[in-house]
């Protein structure tokens, strides 16, 4: 088994970089788009055998180090009382606006509500038969409980500002439901086979650091801590988050992810030797020319040797428009460059 990636998150010694892409499973990939082109995106994600074929896509055309599951952040949201459809993003209906509204969202469990993502784990570890690790995922409370609010991604989610702000009880019993929902859903991520779990906190940046630490991290730490005792690697990845690396440190994660905007040697000396890192080549890189895209690998391995573990990957997901060359440029380079001494 190509263990590289478990071995960096668990910060040992690994004989090289190694690599794995947000969203590496997507349309920029020519066999994603023919699958997509049978199918609706949320058909997709509930289809098993359909989910366990595009999340193996990127490892036969790529090369890359771990799988990702195929799914959406927002799949425990449907059985949590709102309808989901994607036009082209995320649209949940009816949002989450009042004390009464949240009074209805359910806790559900996850293995009779949504028993398709665990089917396409169990798939998953066959077929990949211990070729590279598979990665399960969910988003951090804060960041579901902004899509069941705002409704739909936003750029400055004034609703769920709004109740941040002017009724903070409500707020916060949304997010022990987001936090119980997530506990539960990642926990059979686990028992049906993920060898390791990302959580992804893609709005915790549109917060400053007091209300990051009260509204975001404590529930955050309370699923990353109900996964401890599991086993598995615990990623946290907060996008646009350079400002709360001292927060961040408090979180309870194996591995934190980092975005672009904030240097891996600058997170290495902020976030201290607790933690791997993840990340961070900026993925609009991936349109430039392939001499670039190997310029700046090298420099981002070179980067991550100052932490005590490194996992490559990009600041966000890939683009769309990636032409899958210069993907495959990526992951030549970084499997190609020299294994980092590491740096006291």
């Amino acid at each position: 088994m190509n263990d590289l990636f478990l071995r960096a998150c668990r910060r040992q010694p690994v004989e090289r970089t190694p690599i794995w892409l947000m969203r590496q499973a997507g349309r920029y990939l020519p066999e994603y788009r023919a699958v997509r082109g049978r199918t609706d995106f949320v058909t997709l994600c509930k289809t098993p055998e359909l989910a366990a074929e595009v999340t193996i896509q990127p490892i036969d055309r790529l090369g890359v180090d771990a799988a990702i599951l195929f799914s959406d952040i927002l799949v425990p949201a449907e059985p949590m009382g709102v309808s989901i459809t994607f036009n082209p993003g995320p649209v949940l209906d009816p949002p989450v606006r009042s004390a009464a509204d949240v009074d209805r969202i359910r806790v559900p469990d996850p293995e009779e509500t949504v028993p398709f993502v665990f089917e396409t784990i169990r798939i998953l570890r066959r077929e990949l038969a211990g070729r590279v690790p598979l990665i399960g995922f969910g988003a951090a409370p804060f960041t579901l409980a902004a899509y069941l609010v705002e409704g739909r991604g936003s750029k400055n989610f004034e609703h769920l500002k709004r109740m941040i702000y002017g009724d903070p009880a409500s707020a916060h019993r949304l997010l022990e439901k987001c936090a119980a929902t997530l506990e539960s859903y990642l926990a059979a991520q686990v028992r049906a086979g993920a060898q390791a779990i990302q959580i992804f906190d893609t709005w915790a940046g549109l917060l400053g650091p007091a209300d990051y630490r009260e509204f975001a991290l404590r529930h955050a730490r309370r699923v990353l801590d109900s996964l401890k005792d599991s086993g598995v690697p615990r990623i946290y990845f907060a996008l646009d988050a350079g400002h709360l690396l001292d927060e961040i440190r408090e979180c309870g994660a194996d591995v934190l992810g980092l975005d672009w905007r904030t240097p891996l040697a600058e997170g290495a000396r902020r976030l201290g030797p607790a933690f791997a890192l993840q990340g961070n080549l900026d993925p609009c890189v991936l349109l430039a020319s392939p001499a670039v895209i190997a310029e700046r690998a090298r420099r981002i391995v070179a980067e991550g040797a100052h932490a005590p573990g490194h996992v490559f990957n990009l600041g966000h997901g890939i683009l769309p428009e990636t032409p899958v060359e210069h993907a495959q440029a990526l992951v030549e380079a970084v499997r190609g460059a020299r294994a980092p001494e590491r740096k006291p």
